[in-house]
């Protein structure tokens, strides 16, 4: 079985692992950001049906959600990018600079 990015050169390999990133922080983030609503308004809904107080502790619980959500999607996101490393770039001995691969230029 070969590998998606195998066959492809190395700059659209790097582009393809750089968008395969960023589709997994926009997962993480909108799963994450999708429970944390869930919760808070399954909580809202039950302290409501508890203390007989529609709607106010949901409201309270879904706008007191909104500051831990963007703290926990920077979290998210910090983490992510932290473990991604940097590509070094081939270095080029100066005797391979000077080696013509085939092509000659400077016919006249």
């Amino acid at each position: 079985m070969t590998s998606p990015t195998q066959d492809m050169p190395d700059k659209d390999r790097k582009q393809y692992l750089f968008n395969l990133t960023l589709a997994t922080v926009a997962g993480q983030v909108g799963c994450l950001t999708t429970a944390i609503v869930l919760v808070t308004l399954l909580l809202g809904l039950w302290l409501d049906s508890h203390f007989r107080t529609r709607p106010t502790f949901t409201i309270v619980m879904i706008a007191g959600s909104v500051p831990f959500t963007i703290i926990a999607m920077l979290w998210v996101v910090r983490r992510t990018t932290a473990k991604i490393k940097p590509i070094q770039e081939r270095k080029i001995l100066p005797s391979q600079e000077d080696t013509d691969h085939g092509t000659n230029d400077e016919e006249t």
